[in-house]
């Protein structure tokens, strides 16, 4: 039954973001050149729904290497703006471009010559006329059937805001490690940070030497959890064998398969790792090797753990 408004509001509302290409100009480089070169911090302020996306693109700017903070604009004006200093820039939001509240601080920051990006629905608005670079975020209308709740606009500054990030990420040449020291709590953060050696399997390795029968061999796997036995010689890591390796041999070899040893199958050349190696890098080999487990081995090859993809998923 709703079906078609929900539809219509979410192609008005990719429609605005589409519509925001052509808008890009020079003053989009400046913004960016701007933050760039900043010493200080971002501070992002706007009234109303304006400070809430605000407050969004502050938190996505702070997650992704760019130190920013949301204040509101009748705060700055009533005594906090102490809390900006001549390092850092502003991007100051206003649809309309007209804000009284937003524009009662402008003033102070010009005399400061504290640089504005301002991000409105209007590029002759005084917002525009007085910052260092202008961004354009004007929608044809808002997705609201009566044409008159923010959401067309707020989307397309939600977007706005996430194009600037994007930009200084790879500016920045931010990687994915450097995101995980700002997200330590969380899945992604945890997998960027978690070393082999935090997950490894360490205790009743199964072992065996290159001379183990493989019927000996195959009990060993089967009394272990991870599906392999490791052959081991002279303390060094030699090669491993899993179920699969066992099938086959059974297969192709049928008869003389109870007179066949480790080594005569084995893979000589397994997925050996470093214990500071994170699972997130583990968890790439397993897929692109399609392999359900690797080695850890310091740097003389001896044996510490194996990690299976069991152990890489947190």
């Amino acid at each position: 039954m709703w079906n078609e408004t929900a539809i219509k509001c979410l192609r008005d509302e990719a429609q605005a973001l589409l519509d925001l290409i052509p808008k890009l100009n020079t003053d989009f480089d400046r913004a960016i050149d701007l933050i760039l070169a900043c010493k200080g911090k971002v501070i992002i302020t706007g009234v109303g729904k304006s400070g809430h996306i605000g407050a969004k693109i502050a938190a996505t700017l702070s997650s992704t290497g760019t130190p920013s903070f949301y204040v509101n604009p009748l705060d700055l004006y009533h005594g906090d703006l102490g809390v900006i200093s001549d390092d850092d820039v502003v991007i100051a939001i206003s649809n309309s471009g007209y804000t009284d509240e937003l524009l009662r601080i402008v003033p102070s920051l010009n005399e400061r010559q504290i640089p504005i990006i301002g991000m409105s629905g209007n590029p002759d608005s005084l917002l525009a006329q007085n910052s260092f670079a202008h961004l354009n975020i004007a929608v044809e209308r808002e997705a609201d059937p009566l044409n008159l709740a923010p959401t067309s606009s707020t989307t397309a500054t939600l977007a706005m805001g996430d194009a600037i990030a994007c930009c200084l990420v790879k500016a920045r040449g931010f990687r994915e490690t450097d995101f995980a020291q700002f997200h330590p709590g969380g899945m992604l953060g945890k997998r960027l940070l978690t070393k082999a050696s935090d997950v490894m399997h360490t205790q009743e390795l199964p072992i065996v030497s290159l001379t183990t029968p493989l019927p000996e061999a195959v009990t060993i796997i089967s009394q272990g959890r991870l599906g392999i036995c490791i052959a081991i010689d002279n303390e060094q890591i030699c090669g491993i064998i899993t179920d699969g390796d066992i099938r086959r041999a059974m297969q192709h070899s049928k008869a003389e398969f109870f007179s066949l040893k480790v080594e005569d199958i084995m893979t000589r050349a397994p997925k050996i790792v470093p214990p500071t190696m994170k699972i997130a890098e583990i968890d790439r080999i397993l897929n692109n090797n399609k392999i359900h487990c690797v080695l850890v081995a310091d740097e003389n090859n001896h044996l510490l753990g194996v990690v299976d993809s069991f152990s890489t998923v947190i």
